[in-house]
């Protein structure tokens, strides 16, 4: 039996089955309790109405002597006596006749033949009892008329006395049997519910052992799993030991942990990878502060070095101006001084217009106005231009044109500017500077110009210094910051490139600048105005 249904079905079926019996049982023993109890009612009911009996057959005999020793006495003394009498017997007979017909005991029905003689005697005695009564009033001697009186009497006692004797003895044996069969019942009871109690006690043992422990223990099982399940102990599995309700249960609850844990492991794989992306987002953010402090920074110095770049110029204007306003006896030549104003405020306009330049080379709002040019004469403007910043920091600053200029298509002005600005940043940024070489070639169909300078070289992060705003590391650098930020845009306009690295022999710094020859860029001629969007 696989199924616990069947089990307890039939273990259902099997206790309606004792029960019933146990019932019917309880029913026969109450029947037969409920008939001996009423056999033993029955008795005493007869035996008092043979105590009866026996009190009318005296009355009558009295009045039989009264009526025959008393010949003016009233006759109806003994009628009502006989009637009695009669009455008595009838009843008896009723009685013992219901007895016989209530039961279907062969021994009853021959214990009632046996009574039936007795009866019969006494209604006997009782006729003869009455014949000699009358036999007696016709007798006119006294003395004869007493000894008939005396003989009746006699004879009466003896017909009546032993059939009397013997039915009391009887339905006192009927008592007593009675009561003995009741006790005997009381017996077997007993030992029946002894029997039916041990019956339900085996029967409850077997029914423990065979059913209700096997499926605690598997309850159990199933309880202390989920129990370990709750505890996060996904591996937690059970036997499927039947394949019945129960089996079923622990095969679902098998499946159900699988599934728990798998969804578990997903929940890991995507917990870790959230995390892990947190942790990239965290880190990303990080940098993204560390680099806008940065900016911050690089943008408070920028600042700090406008100030001072735009202060110098103008307190030498400031100068100038009050030297030249000064009250004199003499005439005095104001040519020197409108000069230096007016370098001092060329090289104001120059930063101004490179921070312009900057500006809008990023906001993509510059035009170019590439023409065809050689690049010699441009280098040399630039050059020139910044001789005399070159004498103040006494440089020596050496311009090498090479075997043959170099025509290429550019915006002169930016181109200018551009070199300027590459010779002004080593001026400002290389400690122990004492020579700047700009030299010019060509190399292939490319134009290349390199500023190269004996100091002591560009920084480790130097991809950095193309950033806007951004310059080297070292103690005592000053100015905008912006030269290979602006070169960088201009030479990309242009379709060039701009490296930076070391000079000959690994000392000093080295920025080169490679722009395409006019030759090769003889498609762009007619497109000569640019704009950098």
């Amino acid at each position: 039996m696989r199924s616990l249904k069947v089990r307890f079905a039939l273990l259902l079926g099997v206790s309606g089955l004792l029960v019933l019996l146990a019932a019917a049982g309880m029913l026969l023993a109450v029947g037969a309790a409920e008939r001996a109890i009423d056999r033993t009612l029955a008795a005493q009911g007869r035996l008092e109405l043979l105590a009866e009996l026996s009190g009318r057959l005296t009355q009558f005999g009295l009045a039989a002597l009264e009526t025959a020793g008393n010949p003016d006495a009233q006759p109806e003394a003994l009628t009502i006596a006989r009637t009695n009498v009669d009455r008595a017997l009838a009843t008896v007979d009723e009685a013992l006749a219901k007895s016989v017909s209530e039961s279907s005991d062969p021994q009853d029905r021959s214990a009632y033949a046996a009574r039936a003689r007795p009866m019969a005697q006494l209604r006997a005695a009782r006729a003869i009892l009455d014949r000699q009564v009358a036999q007696i009033e016709r007798q006119t001697e006294p003395e004869r008329r007493q000894n008939a009186i005396k003989g009746a009497l006699n004879g009466f006692g003896a017909m009546t006395g032993q059939p009397l004797s013997f039915l009391i003895e009887a339905e006192r044996r009927s008592m007593v049997l009675g009561s003995e069969e009741a006790q005997t019942l009381a017996r077997r009871l007993r030992l029946a519910a002894l029997a039916a109690l041990l019956v339900a006690l085996v029967f409850l043992a077997v029914l423990y052992r065979s059913v209700t422990r096997p499926t605690l223990a598997r309850i159990e099982a199933v309880r202390r799993a989920a129990g370990a399940v709750g505890r996060g102990a996904l591996d937690t599995r059970l036997s499927v030991a039947d394949r019945d309700e129960l089996g079923l249960l622990v095969a679902n609850f098998n499946r159900m942990v699988a599934r728990l844990s798998r969804r578990e492991g997903r929940l890991a794989a995507d917990r870790a990878a959230l995390e892990d992306t947190v942790a990239a987002r965290t880190a990303d953010l990080r940098a993204a502060n560390a680099r806008l402090e940065a900016v911050d920074a690089s943008r408070r110095r920028f600042f700090a070095d406008v100030s001072h770049e735009l202060r110098t110029p103008l307190t030498v204007i400031l100068g100038e101006c009050d030297l030249a306003a000064r009250p004199s006896a003499r005439p005095v030549d104001h040519g020197p001084a409108f000069a230096t104003i007016r370098k001092r405020a060329q090289r104001l306009k120059m930063r101004v217009e490179d921070l312009l330049r900057v500006a809008r080379s990023e906001s993509g709002r510059i035009e170019l106005d590439r023409q065809p040019l050689g690049a010699a004469a441009v280098l040399a403007e630039a050059v020139d231009n910044a001789g005399s910043e070159a004498a103040r920091r006494r440089v020596r600053l050496v311009f090498e044109p090479g075997a043959a200029d170099a025509e290429i298509l550019a915006d002169r002005e930016w181109l200018r500017q551009v070199v300027e600005s590459l010779i002004d940043n080593a001026f400002r940024h290389a400690t122990g500077l004492t020579q700047v070489v700009v030299d010019l070639s060509q190399e292939g169909d490319r134009a290349r110009i390199r500023i190269s300078d004996d100091g002591p070289g560009f920084p480790e992060a130097a991809s950095d210094l193309f950033e806007r705003f951004q310059r080297g590391g070292r103690p005592g650098e000053s100015g905008f910051g912006i030269g290979l930020a602006l070169a960088r845009w201009v030479v990309e306009q242009h379709d060039g490139e701009i490296r930076i690295g070391r000079g000959e022999g690994g000392r000093g710094a080295r920025v080169s600048l490679t722009l395409p020859l006019l030759a090769a860029s003889a498609d762009a001629i007619p497109q000569v105005r640019e704009s950098a969007a």
